[in-house]
């Protein structure tokens, strides 16, 4: 292993022979070489890991022409498992063994941080319909809206939607979903969100539509439903209340519905998030395994289908990035210029993982019982 030597080279050879390993130069001239600027890079890189990667950017230590592409290299090659494990990684492990760090209280924070940051930010990078969880380029979508609307239509006809149906939305974010099933698919629907912002718009949003938006926590949530989603919030629910989460859905599902869960996956179980994401990004998000959301639903529900389409995730991710920096020009002036680093590289390494397989998206349909007749998949 490439660490065994550590004790005999100093830190810059070790992390030099590192990224050589997944063909990254120090200071070389191709888009995923990085430019370091300060020495003291490598001591911090060793020390501190994946935490101690972002910072450092974000500190302007080394810079690099296409982020994406050096993180790809990075996760694809292994090499955040041959760096020692970081304090900061066994700080998120032990804070999510003795706490629940998505408790209701706890929920707060991400709205507060994350998703109450500014919905013009969001405006500017995400759809017209201000989607923000991976969109579906399957059939060569023209765009970012038409890949969204894509995903949007396989969801409702994944939960097999027909008119008069009424519908849940857990964690709706500024209603896209529910307001494309209303408007296609001639249903009423529900969403729920913790976020205020994104509750206001949602409604200015959904107008006149029979569209309810609240202001509320899961563990909350007593009604039935004939169809229940939700996307991209579960990275948010933390291993502890999987099993909660599911069965508050399975009370809130009526017999004979259908519950789809999109969201993103981790290749293997764990206890904690990504301590950079936790800092700067998601407080307390956690992605699930198939094993903990196998566990979770056990004994609840019948899992009639699978679908993996992270690939999908790095294009929006991309395509995020190149709305927000086209328009970074009309944001400066609220966010500066510290915000823009951290949202690049946030974006940009995101798409890596997803490049590199390293994290999923995974979209579950759910029964009750068992569909009678057998559920017919989509695609």
């Amino acid at each position: 292993m490439l660490m065994s030597h550590g004790t005999q080279n100093s830190s810059e050879q070790i992390i030099t022979d590192l990224f050589a390993h997944a063909g990254i130069s120090i200071n070389g001239s191709r888009p995923w070489d990085i430019q370091v600027h300060r020495h003291e890079f490598y001591d911090h890189i060793l020390c501190g890991g994946s935490l101690a990667l972002g910072e450092s950017y974000l500190a302007g230590w080394w810079d690099c022409l296409s982020i994406d592409q050096f993180v790809f290299r990075v996760l694809r090659n292994d090499l955040q498992h041959k760096l020692r494990t970081s304090r900061s990684v066994l700080y998120c492990s032990i804070k999510a063994t003795l706490s629940n760090c998505q408790s209701k209280r706890k929920a707060l924070e991400v709205g507060r941080k994350h998703y109450d940051i500014g919905n013009d930010l969001f405006e500017a990078m995400l759809d017209k319909r201000m989607t923000y969880s991976s969109a579906y380029w399957k059939n060569e979508a023209a765009d970012l809206t038409e890949a969204q609307e894509a995903k949007l239509d396989l969801i409702c006809r994944k939960i097999k939607l027909e008119p008069g149906m009424r519908i849940l939305d857990i964690g709706c974010g500024w209603g896209s979903f529910v307001r494309y099933a209303v408007q296609k698919y001639a249903v009423e629907a529900v969403g729920i969100t913790i976020s205020k912002e994104q509750a206001e718009l949602a409604r200015e949003r959904c107008d006149g539509l029979p569209i309810d938006i609240r202001i509320l926590d899961y563990r909350d949530l007593t009604e039935e439903f004939d169809a229940i989603v939700s996307v991209g919030m579960f990275e948010h629910v933390g291993y502890k209340n999987y099993g909660k989460f599911m069965q508050v859905v399975h009370c809130c599902l009526k017999s004979e519905g259908l519950f789809l869960l999109h969201t993103i996956g981790s290749n293997y179980s764990t206890h904690h998030g990504d301590p950079w994401l936790d800092r700067y990004i998601f407080p307390n998000g956690m992605l699930p395994s198939i094993e903990q959301l196998g566990e979770a639903s056990e004994y609840l529900f019948v899992m009639e289908d699978w679908h993996n389409f992270g690939v999908h995730y790095d294009k929006t991710l991309m395509t995020w990035f190149a709305q927000f920096d086209a328009n970074w020009s009309k944001l400066k002036g609220k966010y500066g210029d510290s915000f823009y680093r951290v949202w690049k590289y946030y974006l940009l390494s995101m798409a890596g993982s997803f490049r590199a397989r390293s994290i999923q998206v995974w979209q579950i349909v759910f029964s009750k019982a068992g569909a009678l007749g057998g559920y017919q998949s989509c695609r």
